[in-house]
């Protein structure tokens, strides 16, 4: 990971999803990806293949930076809290804290959705800072 912004692989994982959901995924289809025989070349986690930090990165975006299978690497779990979180957010249930204070959310998920309000406003601070009229 890019940075040295992610330590915890819970983490990691939270935020990978977080900007590949953010990201144009058409290329990231596993089939498709196994069918051109790509798995080696993106080391795929599920084919038990691991990423080495000496080697040049599969995926990236900002400062988030894998070197396997971006798919592979992201939980069932950490796609479930990023749609959530979006989906809370655009409903308007964004005090996290008071939500948890009512038992409506776990602890988990309030520092999870945490983490995700961090690198949702570090990517409105970049939308800010290069915005098309700055081109």
């Amino acid at each position: 990971m890019g940075a040295g912004r992610i330590d915890r692989g819970g983490t990691k994982k939270l935020i990978v999803a977080f900007h590949f959901h953010l990201s144009n995924q058409a290329g990231w289809k596993c089939d498709i990806c196994r069918r051109s025989g790509l798995e080696k070349r993106r080391r795929c986690g599920r084919m038990g293949l691991r990423g080495d930090e000496n080697g040049a990165p599969v995926w990236g975006r900002r400062e988030v930076v894998v070197w396997e299978c971006p798919k592979s690497l992201i939980t069932g779990e950490s796609e479930m809290l990023v749609e959530e979180f979006l989906l809370r957010r655009r409903l308007g249930q964004v005090d996290f804290r008071e939500l948890s204070g009512r038992r409506e959310l776990s602890a988990r998920k309030v520092e999870a959705f945490t983490i995700l309000e961090g690198e949702l406003r570090r990517e409105r601070e970049y939308g800010q800072q290069h915005s098309r009229r700055d081109f």
